[in-house]
């Protein structure tokens, strides 16, 4: 029996019981003094004989109803102060002078007289330190067993040995009351480790009303993400706060502790596998080269950056306009690095429609690589500036584009969106234009540089991206605000869009359109829903009265489409990788795209909104802009 269930068992006996047990203590305590009194009357130990058991039974039949009467037992031991102490002084005082006056002053044969007064003082120290163990012991205990009864209840789903591991930490905190464990293992349900009982799955409901669980913690890091997506429907019918341990590989050295769990990680929504890479062809295409990345400091950007280091190249060159996430990625590769890499890493400032400085970074390291993920992506932005948007990411990719080829950069990768299908948005229209300019400098001959671009959807927690939008919104209270209720969008989380980049990338031939497979469209709505439920509460309905968090309609944004695609055309070919689709996009070769690029450059300096929407209605291949123009400069220049 471990020393904090016998604690456990002291506290709830009942009051009756804690009396006698009381009785009982002091008892053994009159009898040791009796005898150590005699020890130190003669200076020496002395063995237990009779003369000592009848002396310590006089002791208890004087001492106990005095302590009686003097309510020693009336009072709580781990409740104990100082009005329990002055009650203890006074009740030894007064056995004092009875065990004195029979043992000192009337004396009894064979007792040393000076043991009727050694013994009562013995007494009233053991006494009082007895009383005052107690409190420390039980009263403490007590206050943090009535918190932890008070706490709220967590389950663990998983009984494996990282459930286990988790679960010792949480019996040593106060503020989370384990109740038991889930796990789908018909074996171990209806067993208990440690005095803890798993439950099934089916009895989800039971334990959480009965016992108050308010937390579930995934204890399941080796699962499959399809499994992980099986749990959490399981728990979205149920009022409580799903959180996780990471994945298995941050677990193998150190084991499991409770400052692992964490809030759920979203891509466990999304439910899909990753795929591992091409080791071999990732190996050979990145070891040792030197690579540019464009937009290194943006969400895709800085993954690409992560995974490139990963592969060792010898210089790794960040490109990026904003200083500060210039210097949030060159420190975060850094670290990931260490002080013995052999890799270089130059944080490079500067904009991409620079080009001097363009052609001045590519003529010092001779990339063999570059990934142009620079880009203004944010639809509503890029819609209300739409002149900067379209030069950032049109002129931006053709400087270094060309530049690539100029200066013999074998690779040359640009990072694409859905939103350049049929779009109706300055930014999607952006971004296809860019393609189209990739794809005609691809089809020149002789091919100096081989192009290839990589068209994926929306990446889970992205910069400006409704994911961490919605976290936001959910721990204010709500209200989610959402465009549309049949919003969809395709997701993918970012290491996976980045890896796949990088692949894709590497299988490239010249002129390539690659496509990630995206699985299914996800609806906002859903998103939103399921996000709320797994921390527990519940989506307000339209009775006000119930529910906790609110989701907000707040209609379309300008630009804005309700489904994406991420095909013009009608179908596209398989690769060497199940995730990578190649498409067969048309585009306009580069002698007649550079005429129109020219006059779209002139209206850009004219500043002719009506003349650049058109341009591009007549370039881009199902634009269909909805509503007027709505950039910021052009309607305050048409206010009278």
């Amino acid at each position: 029996m471990t020393l904090e269930r016998l604690s456990d068992g002291l506290i709830h006996l009942p009051r009756a019981s804690k009396r006698l047990l009381a009785l009982g203590l002091d008892a053994g305590l009159c009898a040791i003094t009796v005898w150590l009194a005699w020890c130190l009357r003669l200076e020496q130990w002395v063995p237990l004989q009779a003369i000592h058991a009848w002396t310590a039974l006089g002791s208890c039949l004087l001492g106990l109803p005095v302590f009686w009467y003097f309510g020693l037992y009336a009072s709580i031991f781990r409740h104990s102060g100082w009005n329990a102490m002055l009650a203890l002084g006074k009740a030894i005082a007064v056995y004092g002078a009875l065990f004195a006056g029979v043992v000192t002053l009337i004396s009894i044969p064979g007792i040393p007289r000076s043991v009727g007064i050694i013994q009562p003082l013995l007494l009233f120290v053991a006494l009082a330190l007895s009383r005052f163990a107690v409190r420390l012991w039980l009263g403490d205990l007590y206050r943090g067993l009535l918190h932890k009864l008070n706490a709220p209840g967590v389950l663990i789903y998983g009984a494996g040995a990282a459930g286990q591991q988790l679960a010792a930490g949480l019996l040593k905190m106060n503020d989370q009351r384990l109740v038991g464990f889930i796990d789908d293992d018909a074996s171990l349900q209806g067993r208990s480790l440690d005095g803890i009982r798993i439950h099934t799955p089916a009895a989800l409901s039971k334990v959480i009303e009965q016992h108050r669980v308010r937390d579930v913690l995934l204890a399941i890091p080796s699962a499959r993400l399809s499994r992980r997506k099986e749990v959490l429907e399981l728990l979205r019918a149920h009022p409580v706060h799903v959180r996780t341990l990471p994945g298995l590989a941050d677990l193998v050295s150190r084991g499991v502790r409770p400052s692992d769990i964490q809030d759920l990680d979203i891509e466990d929504l999304l439910g899909r596998d990753p795929i591992a890479p091409d080791d071999a062809l990732m190996q050979q295409h990145l070891q040792g080269r030197t690579v540019l990345i464009t937009g290194a400091g943006g969400s895709i950007g800085s993954e690409l950056c992560r995974q490139v280091l990963r592969w060792q190249p010898r210089t790794l060159l960040l490109l990026e306009s904003s200083e500060f996430a210039l210097y949030t990625i060159d420190a975060e590769l850094g670290a990931l690095a260490g002080p013995s890499t052999r890799v270089e890493i130059v944080p490079l400032q500067g904009s991409v429609q620079d080009a001097e400085r363009i052609d001045e970074i590519l003529a010092t390291w001779r990339p063999h690589i570059i990934y142009h993920a620079a880009a203004y992506k944010h639809v509503p932005l890029v819609e209300h500036n739409a002149l900067e948007g379209l030069r950032n990411n049109v002129w931006g990719t053709l400087v270094c584009a060309r530049a690539a080829a100029t200066h013999g950069v074998g690779h040359f990768v640009l990072v694409s969106t859905d939103k350049a299908v049929r779009p109706t948005n300055v930014m999607g229209a952006s971004k296809r234009l860019a393609e189209m300019v990739v794809q005609a400098l691809a089809s020149q001959r002789p091919a100096r540089c081989c192009y290839s671009i990589v068209r994926f959807g929306n990446v889970l927690d992205s910069s400006g991206s409704v994911v961490p939008l919605f976290r936001s919104q959910i721990a204010q209270g709500g209200p989610i605000t959402l465009t549309h209720r049949d919003m969809t969008r395709f997701f993918m989380t970012i290491p996976e869009a980045a890896q796949l980049v990088i692949q894709a990338g590497a299988m490239a031939q010249g002129g390539d359109v690659f496509v990630l497979d995206m699985g299914e469209p996800i609806r906002i709505h859903d998103l939103a829903c399921c996000m709320v439920e797994l921390t527990g509460q519940r989506v307000r309905t339209g009775d006000a009265a119930t529910g906790d968090i609110e989701i907000r309609v707040t209609g379309l944004r300008p630009g804005e489409k309700l489904h994406e695609e991420l095909l013009i055309g009608e179908s596209a070919e398989p690769t060497r990788h199940p995730r990578i689709l190649q498409a067969h996009e048309s585009f306009v070769p580069w002698t007649e795209l550079a005429q129109a690029l020219q006059r779209l450059a002139d209206q850009l300096r004219a500043r002719d909104h009506q003349a650049v929407r058109s341009s591009l209605m007549a370039l881009v291949e199902g634009y269909q802009p909805q509503g007027p123009v709505v950039d910021w400069v052009h309607r305050a220049a048409e206010r009278p």
